[in-house]
């Protein structure tokens, strides 16, 4: 039998030692020893250790292989103050198989997918703001993130759907980058793409939209439609992206490509390259779908959001001479046609939002209802499973058709 089947690759480490990617399995405790946290997982923020030193704990147990890579903590460098380095028997932490029979409540997991998402806009917002100044881009944070993001798709994507879905017309660039990032993973998951794979996905639609820092303002911003001469403008975001990602330190070219190739068409009439066909790779085409799928349901100052379904009726309309029409069809698949977090319409009038649809077809999910078409009014909040009641969904809408606000619902 292996002798290493039932250890870890673990590493006592002084709080005032922890970094932005480092994976925290444990907590140490003078008198209990090694105690497993319930929300183990990569440092996603400085607040994360700041709250660890308040809280008098003075050692963590740091999972090496599950950080970040720019943490740099290898076998070879790290000494441990373990008798045996790096092999630590397991027994008082509670394995992986143990922590997933464990239930998380929704309303936790949604409270730590709202909690990831800002952190994420908070760490685009800045390096947004170091670009601009002209400072390289070091790739090593994204990954720590693109890791969680990761996490949290392959636990369970629902959470993290609701809260991308609340949107915020003055935040765009920053929650259209994320949420991006995130449609990538859950595409990428659903064609089966390995985990490195993904990482570099999450990462490139992370910074896919990087170049806008440098396009003027009032183009960017407008609340209309551009001027041929003000496209032209805008169209220079990818020359501008192409300047920065040969300067990014450790950038991997699937993330460049993914970051360089969403406004390139199938018939070789998009830009930077006018790229045609094969040389487009799967996922730069993949790149092109998700891109303007969010773009198309997202609320800006100058149009309402779309629902997905509509959306997906344009997707299909620009099959096969600008999108991959088989990659497209993928697309509806992945995401269905009902997705977690957009707004429906029931047989009975009820207004709702898809809630859950894990393990079910996409016309059952369940649904979280809120308002009446019938009576114009909000109603008491219940939760209806399709697949126990008569009802069903009549259709998919938009907040803007009905004059709704469905945020306090999420």
């Amino acid at each position: 039998m292996n002798e290493s089947a039932g250890l870890v690759d673990l590493i006592k480490l002084p709080v005032s030692q922890l970094t932005l990617g480092m994976f925290v399995c444990a907590i140490d405790k003078p008198d209990k020893g090694q105690l497993a946290i319930t929300n183990a997982g990569q440092i996603k923020h400085k607040d994360t250790i700041a709250q660890l030193t308040k809280n008098g704990i003075k050692f963590v147990w740091v999972d090496a292989q599950r950080s970040a890579e720019h943490c740099g903590l290898s076998k070879e460098t790290i000494t441990h103050p373990h008798p045996h380095p790096h092999v630590v028997p397991v027994t008082p932490i509670a394995s992986e198989t143990e922590s997933q029979k464990v239930p998380i409540s929704r309303e936790k997991q949604q409270d730590q997918a709202k909690v990831m998402l800002i952190e994420a806009k908070d760490l685009i917002r800045k390096v947004l703001s170091e670009t601009f100044e002209g400072k390289a881009i070091e790739v090593g944070p994204f990954e720590a993130l693109a890791d969680n993001m990761i996490e949290s798709v392959m636990l369970d994507a629902d959470a993290l759907k609701c809260m991308s879905a609340l949107r915020s017309k003055d935040a765009y660039l920053l929650e259209h980058s994320v949420n991006v990032a995130f449609l990538l993973v859950t595409f990428g998951k659903y064609l089966q793409f390995d985990r490195d794979k993904l990482r570099e996905m999450a990462v490139g639609g992370i910074l896919h939209d990087i170049g806008k820092i440098k396009v003027d303002n009032k183009v960017l911003h407008k609340p209309g439609k551009l001027t041929p001469e003000e496209f032209e403008h805008m169209k220079l975001h990818q020359v501008y992206a192409l300047a920065i990602m040969n300067e990014a330190k450790g950038l991997s070219q699937l993330s460049k490509d993914i970051c360089l190739m969403h406004h390139e068409k199938l018939d070789g009439r998009g830009y930077p390259r006018g790229l045609k066909g094969d040389e487009i790779p799967l996922h730069g085409r993949m790149s092109c779908i998700v891109d303007i799928f969010d773009a198309l349901t997202a609320t800006r100052c100058y149009k309402e959001a779309m629902s997905p379904a509509a959306a997906f009726k344009i997707l299909l309309s620009l099959t096969p001479f600008h999108l991959d029409q088989e990659l497209v069809y993928d697309f509806i698949r992945c995401i269905g046609i009902y997705p977690v977090g957009s707004l429906v319409e029931l047989s009975d009038g009820q207004i709702g939002i898809v809630w859950t649809s894990k393990d079910r077809d996409a016309l059952h999910p369940i649904v979280k209802c809120f308002y009446s078409i019938k009576f114009k009014r909000y109603t008491e909040v219940t939760m209806v499973d399709l697949l126990q009641s008569e009802l069903y969904v009549e259709r998919g809408v938009s907040p803007s058709s009905l004059d709704i606000d469905p945020t306090p619902f999420y």
